[in-house]
């Protein structure tokens, strides 16, 4: 346990510092700029101190960033644990000064509750950044098709049901032409030579969909086509954007061992790989127990004496990697051999679908963290 901890309630312009030894007195209290000079400042006072920071990315990268430079220990302590810790303490009261204190005490109290911030180096560092833009763009084009859907079924049911927001081709009709009745009235002909290379039976259910529906005023259908052709670009746009930063990503980890072996892991691609590569430190996680409780896919146990015990899935842990985990393992469920037999037997046990899957995710977790910790292809 260190002598002293500096415990930071980062923010935009300046930060709240809080510096407690390990009998809890409180040494210093005060505001620190977000600036280099007043945190080297700081960390000069205190050099053997542990940096602990409620943010470790945005707003806290500078402050773990100069700790590092003056070759101090950092770690982060999550806002969930952190608000929980809160009320541990007298009073209730939501100040930076307090959520300081709450921060420095609780790495010193309760070092469990923090997670290590490593320097990932320079690689790993683009690789990251290159990541958030992609989960960003990925974002955007989820509220973009949520948004596009919503607007063609107010309009034409039958024509929303049938369109497929994946397919390039249906896009780029979409962004030339507009909503279902603007395709309607642009013929079979127009819509072919629009879409060339597609299945042209399906762009011809497209184009005879509106039939069972009535078709709105003018000026309905011009502010229709309007938001549809925005929308359908935009999703174009983002679509061949994020596979232009997965191809850059794959291309900055392609020296990476722990990226090669786990491509050779079943159902896993290079955008899961990049994001397990990038977010995880295996040297921090002594168990592939500990990374299943991470990644979200570990069950959570709840019993009381002898007459309450259950046993339900997690809602906490990384989504974005259990999302990723569970749905890679779909290509799986179909296959012949260890996995496609794993699942069948989750679906004969009365598992859902949903369930299996997980369940199918968490077997595969021992093999990927087993590549990861030794850096071996895996092999069946």
């Amino acid at each position: 346990m260190p002598e002293a901890v500096i415990g930071l309630d980062v923010g935009k312009s300046s930060h709240w510092a809080c510096v407690a030894t390990r009998d809890g007195e409180v040494l210093l209290s005060t505001p620190v700029a977000n600036r280099e000079d007043d945190l080297d400042s700081l960390f000069g006072r205190f050099p053997d101190a542990l940096v602990v920071v409620d943010q470790s990315r945005n707003i806290g990268a500078l402050a773990l960033a100069r700790a590092r430079a003056a070759g101090m220990s950092a770690a982060y302590l999550p806002g969930l644990a952190a608000h929980g810790a809160a009320r541990l303490f007298a009073g209730d009261a939501k100040t930076d000064e307090r959520d300081a204190m709450v921060i420095a005490k609780t790495a010193l109290g309760i070092p469990d509750a923090l997670l290590p911030v490593g320097d990932p180096g320079p690689t790993i560092a683009a690789a990251r950044a290159l990541a958030a833009q992609r989960n960003f763009l990925t974002c955007e084009n989820t509220r973009n098709k949520n948004r596009l859907r919503s607007i063609l079924l107010e309009s034409c049911p039958a024509f929303e049901a049938l369109v497929d927001l994946s397919d390039g081709p249906q896009l780029r009709l979409m962004a030339s032409l507009g909503g279902a009745w603007s395709v309607a009235d642009a013929g079979p002909r127009r819509a072919a030579a629009l879409t060339r290379g597609a299945a042209r039976g399906k762009i011809e259910a497209l184009v005879r969909s509106t039939t069972s529906s009535t078709r709105p005023d003018a000026s309905v259908v011009a502010a229709e086509d309007r938001a549809v052709k925005l929308l359908a670009r935009r999703i174009s746009e983002n679509s061949a954007e994020i596979e232009a930063i997965t191809a850059e990503i794959s291309a900055l980890l392609e020296g990476d061992d722990t990226y090669r072996c786990l491509l050779t892991v079943p159902g896993i691609g290079p955008k899961t790989a990049s994001e397990l590569a990038i977010s995880i430190d295996i040297e921090d996680f002594p168990s592939h127990d500990r990374l299943a409780s991470y990644c979200g896919l570990a069950p959570r146990n709840r019993q009381s004496g002898t007459s309450i015990s259950s046993v339900t899935a997690s809602r906490q842990g990384n989504k974005r990697l259990k999302n990723l985990l569970i749905f890679s393992c779909n290509c799986l469920t179909r296959t012949e051999g260890r996995w496609g037999d794993y699942y069948t037997r989750c679906r004969e046990r009365g598992m859902s679908h949903g369930k299996a899957l997980k369940a199918l995710a968490r077997k595969r977790l021992k093999v990927i963290y087993a590549v990861m910790r030794d850096r071996v292809p895996y092999a069946a």
